[in-house]
């Protein structure tokens, strides 16, 4: 390195064919209720400040927390659930740098190992943090022995915080007995990832159904644009997009009400085929939740209950 480089010359490259957030998303006709909650997004970086992990899959863009509040006040978001990003492994200092810089108005998802002391769970629990995510999409992440989660969650229950799960349908028998055994409440990223060209009545997405209902178990009805297979994509002014989607989550949302949460993912990692206007997601949301009453539950009554007890709202 020649004496004068400086500190970008040393980031890592992004990803091949890595697509950015979109930079200039559309007003939503959709007007969010007060104290909407987007209760799964994430920050990247930015990388000379906060580096990614370097047994990460992926390399992504930056995607601040300024940029991350700047979205949330265009679409009228209130609050936020940032969740850590596996880019970032287990150092969950960008992720709590934005939970700090909310100033109350975001909560933290965090990544820990076995060897987390419970020192160190006391000091995130107070600076915000309310769950640990588990991910099982071994694209994303080397996913850690079941013994090493159940101990986690052992050690995170006293706190009250919850378990985020990332998994697919496909690998829900194989995942669910151990899923019911934790002794934490569950959060499910993405409905479980369900094969949405199967069809919403059958025993794939039942079995999912099924296992919300008999264990304790709040849905995110988030990320349309990562489970579609027909689209349409929520670009150019698309107001109907990912009708493929919609029939699952409105199935969750009927059945489990007062369990469902709402999230934008931004900024979307590992999209590979389009990169969504987020305002036009916000526009999807009342293809899935159809009433008011079911809007404010899942937007504003269900997270507040979850990540802000005992707050008004």
């Amino acid at each position: 390195m020649s004496r004068g480089a400086t500190a970008a010359d040393r980031l890592a490259p992004k990803t091949p064919g890595w697509l950015d957030w979109y930079p200039n998303p559309s007003r939503p006709l959709f007007e969010l209720p007060p104290g909407t909650v987007d209760a799964h997004c994430h920050v990247f970086g930015p990388q000379a400040q906060f580096p990614f992990a370097p047994e990460r899959k992926y390399t992504p863009c930056d995607a601040s927390k300024d940029q991350l509040f700047a979205l949330h006040n265009h679409l009228g978001i209130s609050r936020s659930v940032i969740v850590q990003a596996t880019c970032h492994g287990a150092d969950n200092s960008a992720m709590l740098d934005a939970v700090e810089a909310s100033g109350g108005t975001a909560r933290g998802i965090a990544t820990v190992g076995p060897d987390i002391t419970d020192a160190e769970l006391r000091t995130l629990d107070a600076a915000g943090v309310r769950g640990v995510r588990f991910t099982f999409l071994r694209r994303l992440a080397d996913t850690a022995p079941k013994d090493d989660l159940a101990a986690i969650a052992a050690r995170i229950a006293p706190l009250g915080w919850h378990i985020v799960l990332y998994f697919e349908g496909a690998d829900l028998p194989e995942l669910e007995d151990f899923f019911g055994a934790l002794p934490t409440p569950l959060v499910v990223d993405h409905m479980g990832r369900p094969e949405v060209t199967e069809p919403v009545d059958g025993p794939q997405f039942s079995r999912f159904l099924r296992f919300v209902e008999h264990n304790d178990v709040w849905v995110k009805v988030s990320c349309p644009e990562r489970l579609s297979v027909t689209g349409p994509a929520a670009l150019d002014g698309q107001r109907n997009a990912y009708t493929d989607v919609a029939p699952f989550a409105r199935r969750v949302v009927e059945e489990f009400p007062d369990l469902v949460l709402w999230g934008t993912d931004w900024p979307h990692p590992n999209l590979t085929d389009h990169m969504p206007d987020d305002g036009l997601l916000v526009d999807y949301v009342p293809h899935v939740a159809v009433t008011t009453e079911q809007q404010h539950k899942l937007l504003v009554a269900n997270p507040m209950r979850l990540y802000w007890p005992g707050e008004a709202y």
